[in-house]
């Protein structure tokens, strides 16, 4: 019995001891998790001040000193601290920025905002409203965008500063892109090969945003475009026909 009670002792004092370790490492696992969540969103805090940081240059032709800097580089210049940088981040994110700038910034940021780029490289080659079917040739069905020529693989940009939204799978559009410009635009790139961008992040104007391919409902590789305006399609001829790149579009075969 003595050694029974022993034995069941020792069984009974090794466990607790698991147990409790067991705990420890899930508590460890826990606080590495919360540390792995606050160093990626000091990350994004850092990446969005940067791009702050360069519209202010670029609106105001000038590099600004931020206040009460405490480091110093090798050069002899003050920059600011990392707290403080995060501080002015927080500040501009909580503040609206717009309101602070003058208004050749606000016009700068506004029109980087409008979605007058052409994505790709390429000719029109399908029209925005009603149309026949492209698969049984009948009926009709309203075409939400514009159809853009391209081969697999050419690559796609976004037509302004923005968002993305989403960046996935959908029925009919295949692999699509969905870019928020803010103000109740967004833009709709579909039917890609691949995707160079991910939901959550921020672009800018020319970035690349994936490549043409032959996904979802297609006959030939190319890519559909649409602009929304407070989540009803427009017709996006009205943009493109604002851009730079007009020698695209061969003008006598639409009636836009």
């Amino acid at each position: 019995m003595f050694g029974f009670v022993a034995s069941y002792a020792r069984m009974a004092w090794k466990v607790a001891n698991y147990n409790a370790l067991r705990r420890e490492a899930d508590a460890l696992r826990v606080r590495y998790q919360n540390l792995q969540k606050e160093v990626s969103q000091t990350d994004q805090q850092l990446a969005s001040l940067e791009v702050y940081a360069n519209e202010v240059s670029i609106a105001y032709g000038i590099k600004q000193k931020l206040e009460g800097p405490t480091d110093i580089t090798a050069q002899g210049k003050l920059v600011p601290s990392f707290a403080e940088s995060v501080q002015d981040y927080d500040f501009l994110r909580s503040a609206d920025a717009l309101t602070l700038l003058s208004t050749p910034a606000r016009q700068f940021r506004a029109v980087a905002s409008v979605p007058n780029l052409w994505p790709i490289d390429g000719r029109l080659i399908g029209s925005f409203g009603p149309r026949q079917d492209p698969f049984s040739g009948e009926g009709q069905e309203i075409h939400t965008g514009v159809d853009i020529s391209g081969t697999i693989g050419t690559p796609i940009h976004v037509t302004a500063n923005g968002i993305v939204r989403f960046a996935d799978m959908e029925s009919g559009y295949g692999r699509l892109v969905r870019v928020d410009h803010g103000g109740g635009i967004e833009t709709c790139y579909a039917h890609l090969s691949k995707f160079y961008v991910h939901a959550g992040q921020e672009v800018r104007r020319g970035d690349l945003l994936g490549a043409v391919g032959m996904s979802g409902r297609v006959t030939a590789p190319h890519l559909h475009y649409e602009v929304r305006v407070n989540g009803r399609p427009v017709n996006p001829y009205q943009y493109l026909a604002n851009s730079s790149v007009l020698h695209q579009v061969a003008k006598n075969e639409f009636s836009f």
